[in-house]
């Protein structure tokens, strides 16, 4: 365990006056359980043990940091080895004394980083650790420390040696010159019964990379077997070095997402925040992901690694990226695994937002092509931006796809085909009317799916002029062909019967001649029929206060409607059956199969009308078929 210099604290409030212990009252000292300490932190603070290692390589770099403070021309050093069962940690930082031992390795919540203490005035933003309770991390897996240190700031003071254990009980003695002869401090773990795993070389040396490999310090890994120590750090970070190319600098992105993530990238864009000291890389991903996938990205905090799960870091809708950042402005969270979500995040998870919109500009500008990939892969999370971003709207029409009446293309193509466009809300109802909406040159969008109705509903605002407006049953029945009169006057009473079996179910019937011929009906509503509908379905079931109401609400809106296709041969047949019966159940049945078709949700009356046609032509079938047999 090492020492670090203080900094000036943020002022707080004063607090309110203490009482004065009462008359004869004794005072006490809070007595504190060191195990039951320890095992809040590793269940409820710590999500891991494996913080430990954090915790050793943070006290080294901030000691060291302290060291240079004090002396600059100081060559320094932080070694770290690991043999089964042990983990030793070395740096040649700025040392404790005796008293400094006592005062600071032995009282829980107090931090050498504090301003004021032990005279040293380096600042707090230097240093990584905050909270005083480094050591206290390590018990997570040890059941002794010993911390043998000597300090820089006193060349006459002794070695210190403190030795604790895992009952809370510690020593501390002065050692001999000879037992460290330069300054700095040695801190030695002795993992207890069951945390071994957690001191095996090869597990040290993989976290102390993934926590450290981006620290200031020059750090090496031993483990014990007679070679040359390992560096950890890795610094710069990749997104800091010089390459002599472009290209040759993507290809290294592309490799460091890949070892850190799993995956090679569709393209970076850097994250370069100086004024919020951030700096870093977003990767985006090569495949889709949901929008409501909440990415983990890579947070160091001067250096260390804070968390690879930061959730909070960038804006919801850029969920088609993942990024690795260092800075040394965002608070930690008290475990220091997350960000603390404040003022401060906020600005910059905007600031970052607005690179990664940047970055898209940039490319609808420069490279249409990695554009065109890029959306292929990724045009939800365009379009959740877009919704709120006009100008960047405009930018995209020409690139986001829309699943329209004419195909899959862009809003820019299918508005130079079609000066009024229409769309649906659902799915279904897009996937029953497009093929008759292309026959007749219906403009008609799909806005079923995530955020499509909220661009078609931009759209006018982009591109004045332009007419959008959900779909109607009058707009799809004006654009088919009319049947002659003739025709239709010969049909009237078929068209009266029809009309009448469907009047129950709140559904009109129109004659007309479209394509494709094999749809012998269309099922047709919209929003204000289907509202009627359901104020019919209330009037039915009110009492009879509630029916007045409802029944003076009563408008002139449109009702749904079936369209019979005089050009399907089976419309023909069922028109011409001189069985007035007959006809109304085939009539049934055609409103039955047309509404299946639009995979609308079916209220009970459609249900009871669906069995009673099936019913009634199978029992016509029977009974022609016996009728036959009788002949014979």
């Amino acid at each position: 365990m090492t020492s670090t210099p203080p900094s000036v604290p943020t002022p707080v409030p004063a607090p309110a006056p203490t009482p004065d212990p009462a008359p004869g009252a004794a005072t006490s000292t809070f007595q504190v359980d060191l195990r039951g300490l320890v095992d809040l932190l590793s269940h409820h603070l710590y999500s891991s043990p494996r913080v430990y290692v954090r915790e050793l390589l943070q006290n080294a770099v901030d000691a060291v940091t302290a060291r240079h403070g004090f002396d600059p021309e100081a060559r320094v050093h932080i070694r770290l080895c690991a043999t089964a069962g042990t983990v030793t940690i070395e740096d040649s930082g700025i040392g404790l004394t005796a008293t400094e031992a006592h005062s600071l390795l032995a009282t829980i919540g107090r931090s050498s980083k504090r301003g004021g203490e032990h005279g040293l005035e380096t600042t707090r933003q230097e240093f990584l650790g905050q909270f005083g309770i480094g050591l206290l991390a390590c018990f997570v897996v040890a059941r002794q420390i010993r911390v043998v240190t000597r300090s820089a700031r006193d060349p006459e003071a002794a070695p210190v040696e403190w030795l604790a254990t895992d009952d809370g009980s510690y020593t501390v003695r002065e050692l001999p010159p000879e037992a460290r002869p330069e300054p700095g401090t040695t801190v030695t773990l002795q993992a207890r019964p069951g945390a071994e795993e957690w001191a095996e070389p090869a597990k040290v040396e993989q976290l102390a990379r993934d926590y450290g490999s981006l620290l200031p310090y020059d750090i090496t890994f031993d483990d014990g077997s007679g070679g040359e120590p390992r560096h950890i750090t890795d610094r710069p970070p990749v997104w800091d070095r010089p390459f002599p190319t472009p290209a040759a600098r993507r290809v290294a992105l592309a490799g460091h997402c890949d070892q850190l993530f799993g995956f090679s990238p569709l393209d970076s864009i850097d994250l370069d925040l100086p004024v919020a000291g951030v700096r870093g890389v977003a990767y985006v991903l090569p495949e889709p992901t949901s929008p409501a996938h909440r990415a983990g990205h890579r947070v160091h905090l001067k250096g260390m690694l804070l968390t690879d799960k930061a959730d909070n870091l960038l804006p919801d809708w850029a969920f088609f990226v993942r990024a690795v950042l260092d800075t040394d402005t965002l608070r930690p969270t008290a475990s220091r695994e997350n960000l603390y979500d404040d003022e401060t995040l906020g600005a910059v998870r905007e600031a970052l937002g607005a690179r990664v919109r940047a970055w898209l500009t940039e490319l609808a500008a420069s490279d249409p092509e990695r554009l065109a990939a890029f959306l292929s892969v990724h045009h939800l999370g365009v379009k959740s931006l877009a919704r709120h971003d006009a100008e960047l709207f405009g930018l995209m029409l020409p690139w986001l796809p829309f699943e329209t009446s004419n195909g899959s293309m862009s809003l820019e193509e299918f508005a130079a085909a079609h000066s009024e466009i229409h769309f649906t809300r659902t799915v279904e109802e897009f996937r029953q009317i497009a093929p008759i909406a292309a026959a007749h040159g219906l403009g008609v969008i799909n806005a079923g799916y995530t955020y499509d109705a909220d661009l078609l509903a931009l759209l006018p605002a982009v591109r004045p002029g332009l007419k959008v407006s959900e779909l109607d049953a009058g707009a799809v029945t004006e654009r088919l062909d009319p049947v002659p009169a003739a025709a239709e006057l010969a049909l009237a009473s078929f068209l009266s019967t029809a009309r009448t079996r469907l009047e129950p179910q709140g559904c009109d019937v129109a004659l007309r001649a479209f394509q494709p011929v094999s749809v012998p009906a269309l099922y047709l509503d919209d929003r204000q029929a289907r509202q009627e509908r359901d104020r019919t379905a209330a009037l039915d079931s009110a009492d009879s206060l509630w029916s007045g109401i409802l029944g003076a609400l009563r408008g002139s809106a449109p009702r749904a409607r079936l369209v019979l296709n005089h050009n399907n041969p089976l419309i023909r047949r069922i028109a011409a059956l001189p069985d007035a019966a007959l006809t109304g159940t085939a009539v049934e049945s055609l409103y039955g199969q047309a509404l299946l078709m639009s995979q609308r949700p079916l209220r009970p009356a459609d249900s009871t009308l669906l069995n009673r046609a099936f019913l009634g032509l199978l029992e016509w079938a029977t009974h022609s078929a016996d009728s036959r047999e009788d002949d014979k």
